[in-house]
């Protein structure tokens, strides 16, 4: 059976920390505490489950402070959590019995992280797997009979155990407000950060949100050394921030760099949604249905579905088209079904 250390980076969680090591109640031999900060009485819970807690100072820096406790660790997976998070009774038994069974080669664990639309904020799906248990030491081995090499990917499990994430409130406006803190501080986001920043401005942004981060963005749309799904992502923001704060010309100077590449379903819905606005129906279906039929979407899976249909069904009722506004909503009932 192998062994586990449990690491979370903690603040303020005094109402919460309790329920989420309940929940894993002899799943770990070992918990380890970072807190970056609280006021509260989260030190005080912690200390009823473990005698490993350390403070760190926080630096704006999600992974020092998880690295930070990582090093603390001791056994030979590490279970990495975070204090929203809920393990019922099902998925901890099959957690207990994932620790039986664990072949000793595999060196990663992903697990189910559901619930994740309750705010309706930074996901595009209620349900996908995430990277959860780590194995704490890495063993390189050689592979192939021939052109011998080192295996350098980790062994990978997708297990079945699924971990509840109830959070309390969405963490857009800290997570938007540390990667503005990061990018003035002259940090470069790698391709996946670019892709993280401009899907969490897109799903859950606000208008102040979206025109705070133009200068970055169109900065990125003309980067050279940004590939073309980084420059579409930029451009897609930035023609957002311009329709929500009526800046037209930059609108449609982003909008025509969108359609004359590949496109996407969110420009065709940004289109669909101008013209609608403006009375324009006619012009609006055209883009509703590109969005929904003719193209595919890079940031809000919903602009390919959900959205344009709903704006076809709006805009044939306002042309006074009945059968053709039924028709969408058949599709539209269908689609989310």
């Amino acid at each position: 059976m192998i062994t586990i250390s449990l690491c979370m980076i903690v603040k303020n969680e005094e109402r919460i920390l309790a329920r989420c090591l309940d929940s894993l109640k002899g799943i770990a031999e070992e918990i380890i505490i970072v807190d970056t900060g609280s006021t509260d009485r989260t030190k005080e819970i912690a200390a009823r489950y473990t005698d490993h807690i350390y403070d760190f100072t926080w630096v704006d820096d999600f992974s020092a402070a998880r690295n930070f406790a990582f090093s603390k660790a001791t056994k030979e997976y590490i279970y990495s959590a975070d204090a929203d998070e809920v393990l019922d009774e099902e998925n901890r038994q099959r957690f207990l019995q994932l620790k039986e069974l664990l072949l000793p080669e595999i060196e990663l664990v992903q697990m189910k992280y559901k619930n994740q639309l309750q705010f309706g904020s930074v996901y595009n799906f209620d349900e996908e797997y995430r990277p959860k248990l780590f194995k704490r030491l890495r063993e390189f081995v050689w592979e192939g009979a021939i052109h011998e090499t080192v295996r350098t990917f980790p062994v990978v499990y997708d297990s079945e155990i699924a971990i509840c994430h109830m959070q309390e409130e969405s963490h857009a406006d800290r997570d938007l407000a540390n990667f503005r803190k990061q990018i003035a501080k002259g940090a470069v986001l790698n391709k996946r950060l670019h892709h993280m920043y401009a899907e969490e401005l897109y799903l859950a942004g606000s208008t102040e949100d979206l025109v705070k981060a133009i200068p970055f963005f169109r900065a990125s749309a003309a980067d050279t050394g940004r590939d073309a799904d980084e420059v579409a992502e930029a451009s897609l923001i930035v023609a957002r921030a311009a329709r929500l704060s009526k800046d037209m010309v930059t609108f449609f100077q982003y909008t025509t760099k969108l359609v004359a590449g590949e496109g996407c379903s969110e420009v065709c819905v940004e289109l669909g949604t101008f013209y609608e606005e403006r009375g324009d129906f006619e012009e609006a279906v055209i883009w509703y249905y590109n969005a929904a039929y003719e193209t595919s979407p890079i940031l809000k899976l919903l602009s390919s579905t959900k959205e344009p249909l709903e704006g076809l069904v709006r805009c044939y009722e306002k042309l006074g088209m009945p059968e053709q506004a039924e028709e969408y909503a058949v599709r539209l009932q269908e689609s989310e079904t």
